[in-house]
C-alpha cells in the first residue's frame, strides 16, 4: 500500500507542477512549453529531487509527441499544402538549408565529427512552433501575411523532423558484427514497413471507422483513434524507423478522412497531457552539474547557434525582398531551438550518434535559447520604434466637408457607406490604416488618412459641419474616445456609433448616443431565421419567431440599463429544461405570457422598434 501511495503522490505532484507553472508562465507571457520546464527543473533531480529518473517518464512522454505527430499529419491536407507551397518550399526550404549549413560548420569548427555536427545543427534549426505561434497571436499578427509566412516556415520545419528522424535511424553506426549488407536490409524492412502503412491507410482504415461510427460507442471511436496512432508508431518501430514518422503518415493517410475531425477531437487531449508531461521531463533531465561544470562551452553554443541562426533567416529574408523591419523580427523569432530538437536530439542518443554528455549540453543549449526568446522579443519591442507606415500616394484628412462623417472603413464602414451613397449624399471618410486606404481607392473610394480619437483631426475632416458622424471603428476603446470628443465639441451631430458586444451598447446608451448596434445582432438574426428555414420551418413563421427574439432582445437591452448586466434573464430562452406550469398566469384578470410577464393583449407588435432606443 505504501508503494502505491507513493506513486500516486508523484503523479500528483507532476500535475500540479504543470497546473501551476502553466498559468504563471502565460500570464508573464513567457509561454507554456517554458513553464512546463521550469516546473519539471523544481520537480527534478537537481531542485526538489521528487523524481531521481527522468528517463523513465520521458520515454513514456515520448508518445506526446508521437500524437502530436499525427495532428499535424492529418492538417497537411493536400489542398492547404498546395495553396502554401511557394512559401514553404520557397522561403521555408531555404532558410532550414541556409541555417542548418551555417549551425553544421561551426560544428565542424568547434572540433565535432561531421555527423554529429550535422545533427545538431538540424536540430537546433528546427524552431518552437509553440513558442513562435503563441507570440503571434499576443501581437495580434496570426492572420497578417508576415505571420502567414512565419507560420508557413514552422509547417515546413515541423515537416523537416519526419526525414530528419528517419536520416537518424540511417546513420546510426553499424556494430562491427553486422555485415555489410545489413544496413540495406534494414532499409528494404524500412520501406516495407512505410509500404504497409500506406496500404491500411488507404484501404483499411476509413472502412474501420465507417463499421465503427455505425455502433455509436464513441469509447470505441477513441479506442480506435489510439489504435492507429499507437499501431503506426509500432509498426515503423518494428521497421527499424521512428514512432513519430509513423504517427505523421498515419495522420496525413487520414487528413482527407470524413472521420478527420473526430479523430482530433479525441486524440488532442492525450496529446496535451503527454506533451506537457514530455516537456516536464525535459526540464528533469536538464544537468545543472554538467552546466556547472561546462558552462563556458553551453554559453558559447548558444551565443554561436542563436546569433548564427538569426543572421541567417535575416539573409535570407533579405535575398527574398522581405522589408527590413519583418526580417528582423523574424530573425530574433525564429533564432532559437524548439521542441522537436529534443527529439531528434533523443533518437540520436539512442541510435549511438550522441553520448550522454553531447546530448545533455545539446539540450541545455536549446532550452536556454527557447528561455531567452521572449525575453529578446521584448527587448526587441522597445529598441525598435514602430514601423511607420508609407504614405504614398495617401491625402491626409485637411478641409473636409460633408453631409455626414464616416470614421473607420473597414468591413463594418464599407457596407455603412453604400446606404448613404445610394442616396447620393456627400460623404467623407477617414481611417488610420493606409493599406487599408490603398484597398478601398482600388475600389472606387476615396479615403483620407486621420486618426479620430484626435480633436485636430476631426475637426479638419469636417466634424463641425458634419449633420451625422457614423463612427465604424473594431475596437471599443477607439470608439468611445470619439464619442467623448464628439459629445463634448460636437454635439449637434447625430452620433451613430458600432458597438462591439452588449456590454460595449449599455455604455455608449449611457454617453448619450443617438444610435448605436452590435455589430453581430443582425446577421445573427439573419443567420437564424435562414437556419430556421432550412430546418423545415415555414418562412412566415421563421420571420415571426426572428421578430418575437427582437422584442425580447430590446425588452431585455431596457431592463439592463436599469438593473445591470443581469437583469433580465428571464428574456432568454436556455436549454435547460425548466418545469412550464400547465395554466397560464393571471394578472388581474388577464392572462400573462410566461416569458415576457406581460399580458398577451399588450405584448410588443412587431412593427415596434427592434433594436436599443435612443435614451
Amino acid at each position: 500500500m505504501e508503494g502505491s501511495a507513493s506513486e500516486l503522490a508523484k503523479v500528483v505532484v507532476l500535475l500540479a507542477a504543470g497546473v501551476i507553472a502553466v498559468p504563471i508562465f502565460k500570464r508573464l507571457s513567457l509561454g507554456s512549453v517554458l513553464g512546463y520546464l521550469a516546473a519539471g527543473i523544481v520537480i527534478g533531480p537537481y531542485g526538489l529531487a521528487i523524481f531521481a529518473e527522468p528517463e523513465t517518464i520521458l520515454h513514456v512522454a515520448e508518445l506526446g509527441v508521437v500524437m502530436f505527430l499525427f495532428v499535424i499529419g492529418l492538417e497537411m491536407v493536400p489542398s492547404r499544402l498546395w495553396a502554401l507551397r511557394r512559401q514553404i518550399l520557397g522561403l521555408g526550404v531555404l532558410q532550414v538549408l541556409v541555417c542548418g549549413a551555417l549551425l553544421t560548420a561551426v560544428g565542424i569548427a568547434a572540433g565535432f565529427a561531421p555527423v554529429v555536427s550535422f545533427i545538431a545543427a538540424m536540430g537546433f534549426t528546427l524552431t518552437s512552433t509553440a513558442i513562435v505561434v503563441q507570440i503571434l497571436d499576443e501581437r495580434g499578427e496570426s492572420s497578417t501575411p508576415m505571420g502567414q509566412r512565419a507560420i508557413s516556415i514552422l509547417l515546413l520545419e515541423d515537416l523537416a523532423i519526419v526525414p530528419l528522424l528517419a536520416l537518424v535511424a540511417f546513420l546510426a553506426p553499424v556494430t562491427p558484427m553486422a555485415a555489410s549488407g545489413s544496413r540495406w536490409e534494414h532499409m528494404a524492412i524500412a520501406l516495407a514497413a512505410v509500404a504497409a502503412l500506406v496500404a491500411a491507410g488507404r484501404w483499411l482504415l476509413n472502412p474501420m471507422f465507417r463499421i465503427l461510427a455505425q455502433a455509436e460507442a464513441r469509447e470505441v471511436m477513441t479506442a480506435a483513434a489510439l489504435l492507429v496512432v499507437l499501431g503506426a508508431a509500432l509498426l515503423m518501430q518494428v521497421g527499424g524507423l521512428t514512432m513519430a514518422l509513423g504517427a505523421f503518415l498515419a495522420g496525413v493517410l487520414l487528413s482527407e478522412s470524413t472521420f478527420r475531425h473526430q479523430l482530433e477531437a479525441d486524440i488532442v487531449p492525450f496529446r496535451g497531457i503527454l506533451l506537457g508531461l514530455f516537456f516536464l521531463a525535459v526540464g528533469m533531465s536538464l544537468d545543472f552539474l554538467l552546466i556547472a561544470r561546462d558552462w563556458r562551452l553551453i554559453l558559447a553554443a548558444v551565443l554561436a547557434y542563436m546569433t548564427l541562426k538569426g543572421v541567417g533567416i535575416f539573409l535570407v529574408a533579405l535575398v527574398l525582398r522581405t522589408n527590413r523591419r519583418e526580417a528582423i523580427l523574424r530573425a530574433v523569432l525564429f533564432a532559437q531551438g524548439g521542441e522537436f530538437a529534443f527529439v531528434l536530439y533523443s533518437a540520436a542518443a539512442t541510435a549511438g550518434i550522441f553520448d550522454a554528455a553531447t546530448n545533455a549540453a545539446l539540450t541545455a543549449t536549446v532550452i536556454l535559447s527557447m528561455a531567452l526568446t521572449p525575453l529578446l522579443i521584448f527587448a526587441l519591442g522597445r529598441l525598435m520604434p514602430e514601423e511607420e507606415q508609407s504614405f504614398d500616394g495617401i491625402e491626409v484628412a485637411e478641409g473636409l466637408e460633408g453631409q455626414a462623417l464616416i470614421v473607420g472603413f473597414g468591413r463594418f464602414g464599407q457596407v455603412v457607406s453604400q446606404h448613404l451613397l445610394t442616396r447620393g449624399i456627400d460623404v467623407a471618410i477617414i481611417e488610420n490604416d493606409t493599406e487599408m486606404i490603398r484597398a478601398a481607392a482600388d475600389f472606387g473610394f476615396k479615403v483620407y488618412y486621420g486618426d479620430g480619437t484626435r480633436l485636430d483631426v476631426l475637426r479638419t475632416s469636417g466634424a463641425e459641419i458634419a449633420e451625422a458622424i457614423l463612427v465604424c471603428v473594431d475596437k471599443p476603446e477607439t470608439a468611445n474616445k470619439i464619442v467623448e470628443l464628439v459629445k463634448a465639441e460636437f454635439p449637434l451631430a447625430h452620433l451613430f456609433v458600432r458597438a462591439f458586444d452588449r456590454t460595449h451598447a449599455l455604455h455608449l446608451i449611457k454617453q448619450g448616443v443617438d444610435y448605436q448596434i452590435r455589430e453581430t445582432l443582425e446577421s445573427a438574426m439573419a443567420f437564424g431565421e435562414e437556419a430556421l428555414k432550412a430546418l423545415g420551418v415555414p418562412p412566415e413563421e421563421a420571420a415571426e419567431i426572428t421578430a418575437e427574439n427582437r422584442r425580447r432582445d430590446a425588452a431585455r437591452f431596457e431592463l439592463q440599463l436599469q438593473g445591470g448586466m443581469y437583469a433580465g434573464r428571464t428574456l432568454l430562452r436556455g436549454n435547460i429544461s425548466v418545469p412550464t406550469p400547465l395554466i397560464p398566469p393571471k394578472r388581474e384578470g388577464k392572462v400573462v405570457d410566461a416569458a415576457t410577464a406581460k399580458p398577451m393583449d399588450e405584448r410588443a407588435r412587431p412593427d415596434e422598434k427592434a433594436e436599443q432606443s435612443r435614451p
